[in-house]
Order: structure tokens, then sequence, then C-alpha cells
């Protein structure tokens, strides 16, 4: 297998034949850069053979799951402690990955996480685990209580606080000493004993060895595992200067060695700064995860639950699915549940964005975390726990932060090789300080070798990309928008085009009843043809069809069960009721069926030209009437498109209604491209052809029919008040169902990557001009550890800022 060539296994269900494999081979060679891919029925195994420069693991995903299957995977995350730069996650991350049953790792340093899929069936956790801990690393699976992984990160900067008090009460004195010898500072008090090489070693040791441990025990576990990471940079620099100094005071024991030659302070400063630098670190890191921390916050503690007649006030975790719950006024909601009784205002902002409170009523749904703003209700307990909105929010998010950005690829491949390449030029720079710049002065090369092995610490080349993702898709999802993953924040502005379903993304996708037509040639009265048609679609699922059964009952019609029914995607429905056959549909399935509606058709086009979708009617073969429905466009819309051709983007509008009908929504809203009768998997395609003309493509949608478009898209987005599946198959979730949504999303992307690449030139020229610096000798060691320490802190702090970032 050539190096330009990976291998993948997955677990595969829902295939019934030998057909099915055949179909996922032939959908996952299709894709560019898989070279070979055989599917195992018996086995229920697909293997992939693959170029990882032209595709990855998230483009099989999809494949497989936009044409209907299902893979066997499972996800843990684990909190990963030892990590001091991004060699240490990349070598973490390569490891993982070459581990069977491994589909995919990946390893965030800047919240020191883990993410790993696998297939349980080849490789199991405590293997993982041990994988990990044989790297010279130490990891914990992250528990189901958030609160726990909070209190094992607050320990871990309570350690290191410690660590640098410590670290600094036995250093101030050898500051002290080291500036109170500079002739602009000899006014400065000194006492005597400090000036003593055995005093400054007393004070050196315990801050090299107790607190300086954990750079001997990362350096040595890296080179055990040959490569090379911050820590052996700290260690080779911190040691340099330390046992240099111990050689100079067993020297001084026979004549009179001062303090201005030794290098103690050195050694014990650049620890000191360098564990200050990893505690603001960590403190800036932690703010980073601020947005899920106020996600955390938003759910309710108890929940007043209705349980053998009797009110109890019990903890949310105790409550279950199907428990009757009293919410009064002012009250959080506790989960989402179903409104049995009562009417209210609910204030949704946490999840919308919006502040204006939404008007509900018996029916309705109502989401945990949300606010009772008047009214007393009584709820059904329908998702609880992790189920919950909230908790799948906060999940998205987590996932997000924790992923890895295409662009931090380059920073992982320049980590890898970083290290040896700084300790070569060390040396180097040290040889020619020694023989030909200042010949013998061994203590003047030595100083040049320490800065340049301490400011070449690429500590802020890891933390550049994955504290931008953190900061950037956590004040994303405080507005509503949830990017599934690094990727897609970081994507999403390169789009192009943007394809907007009709029904329900930019129509509110609740339409209603508006037109009845019957032919006078036919006996029934309206109602019993009304009675006919709601009891043939009651039990389709499309809105349309729920139009017309709403709107049926709301005329007092009572509806009878079908005994035979059958949806026909894209042209209507087929059914029985009391003998007689039903067809509700398009004019394809009249056509299907030999029907004959020539003397409809101008009633029809007159309806669709109005904007309204007409539906003929059959009656066992016998063209009987037309039903019309409308839907009402949202009424952000109409500016929200205007803002995306402002932003320079194309937009299309796809539907599978007539083209009449979608004309006349797109007239309304100002969209100019229309692309109309497009059946379910024919959507896909059409995404696909626009692909094929160099355009970078996002899909919105919110429907089962739109999933296939979804997950072939460049940029999925699914409208949050839509079906769960669509939102599976999607990249990013708008949670708000405002097609602003699109705009901010693409926006917050924008925000994002300019901040990754603000980050990664600081981190580059951080060492770009701190390395030649130090090797000319203008740059002393302390200050080059002091430098190093700032680099990582600036980066973090530059991240922070998109969490002040105000969308439109």
């Amino acid at each position: 297998m050539s190096s330009q060539t990976k291998e993948t296994s997955m677990q595969i269900t829902g295939m019934t034949c030998a057909a099915c494999a055949n179909r996922i081979e032939k959908g996952l060679k299709k894709i560019e850069g898989v070279q070979e891919a055989n599917v195992n029925f018996t086995l229920e195994k697909t293997t992939i053979k693959y170029n990882p420069d032209q595709t990855n693991l998230d483009a099989f995903q999809k494949k497989i799951k936009s044409l209907g299957f299902d893979i066997i995977q499972e996800k843990a995350e684990f909190d990963i402690t030892g990590m001091t730069c991004a060699a240490c996650s990349a070598r973490i991350e390569k490891g993982l990955n070459k581990v069977e049953g491994v589909t995919r790792a990946t390893v965030n340093l800047a919240i020191e996480s883990a993410t790993v899929e696998y297939n349980p069936s080849q490789v199991t956790v405590s293997e993982i685990m041990q994988r990990v801990e044989k790297l010279g690393y130490g990891i914990r699976r992250k528990t189901e209580k958030r609160e726990e992984d909070t209190d094992f990160r607050q320990k871990e900067i309570e350690r290191q606080q410690g660590k640098f008090i410590f670290s600094m009460l036995l250093s101030f004195p050898l500051l002290w000493a080291m500036v109170s010898h500079f002739s602009f500072t000899s006014f400065i008090y000194l006492p005597e004993a400090f000036m003593n090489p055995w005093v400054q070693f007393a004070l050196a040791t315990p801050v090299q060895f107790i607190v300086g441990k954990q750079f001997y025990v990362g350096a040595f576990k890296a080179l055990r595992n040959k490569s090379a990471n911050m820590d052996v940079l700290v260690a080779l620099g911190t040691s340099a200067a330390y046992f240099y100094s111990l050689y100079l005071s067993f020297e001084s024991l026979g004549s009179n060695v001062h303090m201005v030659d030794l290098y103690y302070e050195t050694s014990a400063i650049l620890i000191t700064l360098i564990i200050l630098g990893k505690l603001f670190e960590a403190k800036a890191k932690g703010r980073s995860s601020e947005a899920i921390k106020k996600l955390m916050g938003l759910q309710a503690k108890t929940a007043t639950v209705v349980r053998n007649g009797q009110e109890i006030e019990l903890p949310l975790e105790e409550v279950i699915t199907g428990d009757i719950l009293y919410i009064k006024p002012g009250e959080k909601v506790p989960v989402d549940g179903e409104i049995l009784d009562g009417r209210s205002a609910i204030d949704e902002s946490m999840l919308t964005g919006e502040s204006v409170p939404v008007d509900k009523q018996i029916g309705d749904t109502v989401i945990g975390a949300t606010i009772n703003k008047h009214g007393f209700l009584k709820i059904r307990a329908t998702k609880v726990g992790r189920d919950t909105a909230l908790a799948q929010i906060i999940k998205v998010v987590e996932e997000a932060q924790g992923s890895k950005a295409p662009i931090q690829r380059l920073a992982d491949k320049i980590s890898g090789v970083f290290v040896p390449i700084v300790v070569a030029f060390g040396i180097l720079t040290f040889l020619v300080w020694y023989f030909w710049i200042t010949p013998g002065d061994f203590a003047g090369a030595l100083e040049k070798l320490i800065a340049i092995l301490v400011i070449a610490c690429p500590c802020a080349l890891g933390l550049a990309t994955p504290t931008s993702i953190m900061a950037g898709s956590g004040r994303a999802a405080e507005y509503g928008i949830l990017f599934k993953g690094g990727e897609h924040l970081e994507t999403a502005h390169r789009v192009t085009t943007v394809i907007l379903d009709k029904t329900g993304t930019v129509t509110n996708g609740a339409p209603v009843l508006t037109d009845v037509m019957t032919t006078p040639e036919q006996s029934l009265d309206e109602n019993h043809f009304l009675q006919l048609i709601g009891s043939a679609e009651r039990q389709s699922e499309h809105p349309l069809a729920q139009a017309i059964v709403q709107g049926v009952k709301e005329k007092g019609i009572e509806l009878k069960e079908p005994s035979e029914f059958e949806a026909v995607p894209g042209f209507g429905i087929k059914a029985r009721i009391e003998g007689k056959e039903i067809l509700v549909g398009t004019r394809k399935l009249m056509k299907q069926h030999g029907i004959e509606i020539q003397q409809a058709l101008e009633n029809m086009n007159t309806l669709e030209q109005q904007g309204k979708t007409a539906m003929l009617v059959a009656i066992d073969q016998q063209f009987t009437g037309i039903v019309a429905v409308a839907d009402t466009v949202k009424e952000t819309s109409a500016s929200a498109i205007h803002r995306l051709k402002e932003m320079g983007l194309e937009v299309i509008m796809m539907t599978g209604d007539n083209h009449a009908t979608a004309q006349a929504i797109a007239k309304q809203v100002g969209i100019n491209h229309v692309i109309a009768e497009v059946l379910p998997e024919g959507k896909a395609d059409e995404v696909k052809k626009l692909q094929l003309q160099g355009k970078k493509v996002a899909m919105v949608g919110d429907g089962i029919n739109d999933a296939p478009a979804l997950a072939v898209a460049d940029i999925g987005m699914a409208i949050g008040t839509g079906t769960d599946v669509a939102m599976e198959a999607a990249d990013i979730t708008l949670i708000r169902g405002d097609l602003n949504s699109i705009a901010d999303a693409i926006f917050m992307s924008k925000k994002t990557l300019r901040n990754i690449k603000q980050n990664l030139f600081w981190a580059f020229a951080y060492n770009t001009t701190g390395i030649p610096i130090a090797a000319l000798g203008f740059l002393a060691p302390w200050l080059a550890g002091a430098a190093m320490a700032f680099s990582s802190v600036s980066v973090v702090l530059n991240a922070l800022r998109l969490q002040k970032v105000r969308l439109k």
C-alpha cells in the first residue's frame, strides 16, 4: 500500500440482499479519492482503500447514510493529561488512528481531550486507553456528569497554581541576585548569602527536579516513542543551564566564582515562567468553553411532578418520559414536553436567540430550559435527560469544540518535525559561537543554545486553531447556530450557491386548506367529498396532507380509517375508503393511472398562479375534483434572501411542487432561479449538477426528503424546526428556523477563519523572529521563557475575542 493510500473497515447494518451491498459499493466508488471499495454482504463489512488527501471518513459515512444504511460504531470521549504542545496531540492522534478498529481519532490540545470513533467488535475502550498510556500520557474517560469533568480540570489548574507558587518563592532570591548585579541596579540591597553558589544550588534544585519533573517525564516518554515535543526543549535548555552551573559550583570550591558566572537563575526562572504560562493558558482555555457552561447553567434543577395523584418536587434526573408536570408562571420548563392544559407565552431565547416570547397552547410542544412567562401549564414529558433539545445542543457544541479543522493539518505537520530541527539548529548555533564568534566562551555559547530551545517551544502553534474553533462554535451556539464540527465552521464561508427547500424553509411549512372544487358530473356533495379525501390523507406525514386533514376536521367532518394506504413519493397518495379507490396528487399521478384531467387544467393553472398548491382527486378511476392548499411565506424570508444576495451568493429555490406555485412563492421573496417538480431522490442530483459547475453548494432544508441533498452538499444546513433525520444529515443546524441564520453562519465562519489565520501568523511569527534573535545573542534565556509563555497566552486571548462577536 503506497504512502498515499489508507485503508479502513466499517460494519454496516440494514443490508437485506446482495443488491444492497452492490449499491453501497457503487456509491462509495463514486467518491473522489476512493481507490477500492469492497462490501461483504454476509459479514456486513465494508473495506475501503482511499487517498486521505482527497477524501475522508466523513465522506464515506455520509454516503452510506444517504443510501439508507447505518454504520456500527461507537464514540468515546477522554480527558488526556500530560500534553504540552501540538507535537504531543499529533503523536497521540497518530497512535490511536493506527489501532485496528478505530475509525477516527481526533485529539484537541486546547481542551486536552480525545474523541475516538471505533468498532466495538474490533477494539475495546480499555485497549484504546492502554494505547494512550503506552505513549506516555494520562487518560481518563469522560463522565456523563459534566460537573465531575469540571472539577477534574479545576484540580489540574489548582495543581499548576501550587507548583507556580512553590517555584516562584524559590526563584525569587535568584532573580533578586541576578537583577542586583547590573550596574544601573547596584543600589539594590543584596544579602551576601544569595551570592553563595551552594545557596543558589539549594534554591534551584527543587525547582529543577520537583517542579520541573513534568518536563523530564514528558521528554523521556516522547524520546522513548521516537519523537520530540516541548518537554524535550525545556528539559534540554534548563538542564544545560543547571548542570553547567553545578559544574562551576564544584570548580568554585578552590576559587572565587560569583553568581554572575552561574546560571542557576536561568533554569529556575525559565521553569517558573513556563509554569506561569501554563497556568494562564489553562485559565484562558477554561474561558473558551464558557458557551458549554452557560448552556449547562440553563437547565432547571428540579421539577414538580404528579405521581399517584400527588404533586411532588423531584430532582431533574428523576423525571421519566410520560410524567405529568406542572409549570408555574416564571418557572423554567424542566424537560421537553407536550402541553396538556393551559396556555402561556414561553421565552425561547436560550434556544433561538429571539427575545420575543412565543404563545403556546394545548397540543404545542415546549422545550426544556425555556421560561414560562405567564400562565399555568400542565405538560407531559416527551424527552428527558440526554434526549432533550438542550442536551443535544450541548452535545453538538462539545463535539464541534473537540473536532479538528482542516487548516490545523498544516500546524500538525510542522509541529511533527519542528522540535528536531530546532534542537539541531540550537546545537549548530552553540558550535558557531563557541568555535568561531567567541572562541572558548562556553557560557556565552550555552546561553544562545538555551534561548533558542526555549523560544522555539511550539505551544502557540498547537493552540492556534482549536481555541478559535472552541470560541467560534460556542458563540455561534448562543445565536442558535450549531456547527457539527470544526471543518464545517472553517469551510462554510467558501459557499457560493445557496439552495433553499421551499416548504418549511422559505415558507412556514404549515399550509392551510383554501379551495375545494368538485365536478358537476359527480353526485357527491362537498362534505362527503372532503370526508373521503381527509380520510385518505390522514395517514400521510406530508405537510400538505396534514393541511387537508386539519381543514376537513375544522369543518366538523368525521374522518374514517382507510383500509389501504400507499404514499407515492413526489406524486401523491393512493388509499381505499368505503371500498372506493381514492387518488390525491399531481398531474403525473393521474396520468400514471390513465385518468383524463383536461377539464380541470384551467382551474388548476389559476390556483397555481395564485401561489396555491392544487391537488387533483380521482375516485374509482374517475376525476372528481380539486383541493388547494396555500403555504405562507416566513416574515423574514424576503429580507434574509436579500441579505444573501448582498453577500454575493447565488440563491436557488428547489421544491417538489409544481412550477407555477414555486414561481409564485419565489416572486414573493425575490428568488429568480427556481428548480421545481423535483422528486426527493432528484434533489441530490441537482446539487451534484451545480457542484460539477465548480460551485460550492449549501443546501438548506427541513424534511426527510431533503436528507440526501443535505448529505451530498458541500455544506448541509438543517432548519432546527424540521425533522431529526434532516438534522442528522446536515453539517449545520439552524435552530431558529429563520433564514437570516444562513448569513449568520457564513459570517461566523469568516470571522473564525480570520481568527485562526491571525493565531497561526502570530504563532509562526514568534518562532521565525524569535529563533534568529536568540541565535544572534540578543535574547537572554529568561526573556525567551517569558516570550514563549506570552505567545501561548496571547493566542488564546485572541481566540476569546470571538466570544464577543455580534451577529446582525
